[in-house]
């Protein structure tokens, strides 16, 4: 993958791909929040911000203004911390314990 984000998808399919770009793919709106090499990252209106789909740069895209990429939710976040933690805990117990300490 190159440094530089969406090369190789704007350099192959002469698409505007950027991150923060609105987009339409197969007509459900989104933001393109992530370079996931061939394809877009895709963070559909319709799901809860991060969950991010990959969508290949040509099928059924339309290329819009740009926008912003919606933040993680709290939960989605302490999620995130907790699968990073690799702890062995269960969620849960990680809650109680860890997470707790940390707020």
């Amino acid at each position: 993958m190159s440094a530089v984000p969406f090369a190789y998808v704007r350099d192959t399919y002469g698409v505007p791909a950027a991150i923060g770009r609105r987009v339409t793919v197969d007509g459900r709106p989104g933001v393109i929040a992530e370079d996931r090499g061939h394809y877009i990252g895709v963070n559909f209106d319709a799901h809860k911000p991060g969950d991010i789909r990959n969508a290949h740069p040509t099928w059924k895209v339309e290329y819009l203004g740009m926008g912003a990429v919606r933040p993680m939710t709290r939960s989605q976040r302490r999620y995130e911390a907790f699968l990073d933690a690799d702890s062995g805990l269960r969620f849960g117990e990680w809650l109680r314990t860890t997470w707790a300490k940390a707020v």
